[in-house]
């Protein structure tokens, strides 16, 4: 947690579950699926295909309320997560309306909804990723008036609205498997096959080779922009389906010119960039930040991530960083229980906020919610009473990286070492120093002779400091200069 210094450089006390079945399976497995789709299908290569004429927009409906002229550029989002289920009593787009005042105060201004679809029932097990119908409101949620208000609410307050969006498979009772059985992948007896390799025997695979197949999935996601004014999309696996179709989809979305829309592909091929995508998905980063707490891996290894993630990224694409999601708050295990407890959870919050790349807060982490929000996500709701200093620490964590450009956009330089995560960020005149101790003991840290004998500011509790030759940070602590 952020601790308090003096004015000099001696501080002294400075279910496994399917979420498309276990979370893991998004980084064991990622890369081998357009091996498996080909070993499994007598189809061509998707990407032998050429991109298909984009879909036309006059088939839209009307466009509902006034597009949002107030999204956020790429780099300054802040993105909060929202399971409905677990969100609130009531479980619904009425329980989130309720809380978008909290959300804004804690710094947030992109909401991201995950699926608002009616889920199938046919081999399936109440996943919100099993989806039977795209153009249509799951009732467990509400109807789309409550969308469009909670949409309405979420403008008012400066903020987005971005929703979940499954496009590599349906559920086994969506409409298309009997009307349009040639849009799904088929095995050599004709029979449509779930996703090759997966375990997903609740959903069934789509054929990426399907010219019509994919002009109606697209016709789809611009369906929801006319109709509930939605500021964009969070891509579910989008390292499934071939990169063709992402460049239709993106171009096509990119021609809503009425619409500024932010696209997240929670993928991490980093070709995802070169489709178009304003946010590839931190995975890599994820897994490092588990294994430097659990296996005492060097804090350096940080370096290697922030150059590999963003291979291909340009004119500000960024990865999303977290410290948990829907899917490993189940499977792997709340903040708490990967980073160290409250403290170590906020000191890896800071580098997921901070260090390269924009956050993204899946809803309780706030309030330090330590149990799991397990998957089908109708067990255990939120307690938004719970540890109040959690949240006031998040929100000073958040309001600084809001209020700082040199965070949000700034050149980075690593100065970190095998315990300690320190960089420096600038931009425009503005420079920014943060370190941060990943390990549960007291470290000191010999800075590196550039910064030694400078004067700073601490960014977040006020005051002067004057930097030696060595740094002592106890367990788990922060600094933020300025």
């Amino acid at each position: 947690m952020k601790v308090k210094l003096s004015s000099s450089i001696t501080r002294p006390n400075l279910v496994i579950s399917r979420f498309k079945q276990i979370a893991m399976h998004k980084f064991a497995i990622l890369f081998l699926l357009p091996i498996l789709l080909l070993s499994c299908s007598k189809d061509p290569s998707p990407e032998d295909n050429p991109p298909v004429i984009p879909p036309v927009t006059d088939t839209m409906p009307a466009q509902y309320g006034t597009p949002f002229t107030h999204v956020v550029d790429r780099e300054d989002a802040v993105i909060y997560q929202v399971n409905m289920r677990a969100f609130s009593n009531q479980g619904n787009f009425q329980g989130v309306i309720t809380r978008l005042d909290s959300i804004k105060a804690l710094g947030a201004n992109v909401i991201y909804l995950m699926p608002i679809y009616p889920v199938g029932k046919l081999n399936a097990f109440n996943s919100p990723y099993c989806v039977k119908n795209y153009t249509t409101i799951n009732t467990e949620f509400g109807t789309l008036n409550d969308l469009r208000m909670l949409i309405d609410k979420a403008h008012s307050k400066e903020m987005s609205v971005i929703i979940d969006w499954v496009s590599n498979h349906t559920s086994w009772d969506n409409a298309w498997i009997t009307s349009h059985k040639d849009w799904y992948l088929q095995n050599g007896s004709g029979n449509i096959v779930s996703p090759p390799g997966m375990g997903w025997n609740d959903v069934a695979q789509l054929n990426f080779t399907n010219a019509e197949m994919r002009i109606a999935m697209i016709s789809a996601m611009k369906y929801w922009v006319y109709l509930a004014n939605v500021d964009g999309f969070r891509f579910d696996y989008t390292d499934g389906p071939p990169i063709s179709f992402w460049k239709q989809a993106v171009d096509t979305l990119r021609n809503i010119g009425t619409h500024k829309l932010l696209l997240l592909a929670e993928g991490s091929r980093t070709t995802n960039f070169t489709a178009g995508f304003d946010y590839n998905f931190g995975f890599s980063f994820f897994g490092n930040m588990k294994s430097i707490f659990s296996n005492n891996t060097t804090v350096k290894s940080i370096d290697n991530i922030n150059t590999t993630e963003y291979a291909n990224a340009t004119n500000g694409q960024q990865m999303v960083r977290y410290t948990t999601n829907h899917d490993v708050n189940g499977s792997d295990g709340t903040p708490l229980e990967l980073f160290g407890g409250k403290p170590g959870s906020m000191a890896a919050f800071v580098v997921a906020a901070y260090m390269k790349g924009v956050p993204m807060i899946y809803n309780g982490q706030e309030v330090g919610t330590p149990y799991r929000l397990t998957f089908p996500f109708t067990s255990a709701n939120i307690d938004w009473t719970l540890n109040p200093d959690v949240t006031a620490e998040y929100k000073k964590i958040i309001a600084f990286r809001n209020s700082s450009a040199a965070i949000r956009r700034g050149q980075l330089v690593s100065y970190s070492d095998k315990d300690i995560c320190a960089f420096t960020k600038e931009y425009n005149g503005e420079k920014v120093l943060v370190f941060v101790n990943l390990r549960n003991k007291i470290v000191d840290y010999t800075l590196p002779s550039m910064l030694v004998n400078t004067v700073w500011n601490d960014a977040i509790e006020g005051g002067s400091v004057i930097l030696n030759e060595q740094l002592s940070l106890q367990p788990y602590t922060y600094l933020i200069l300025k």
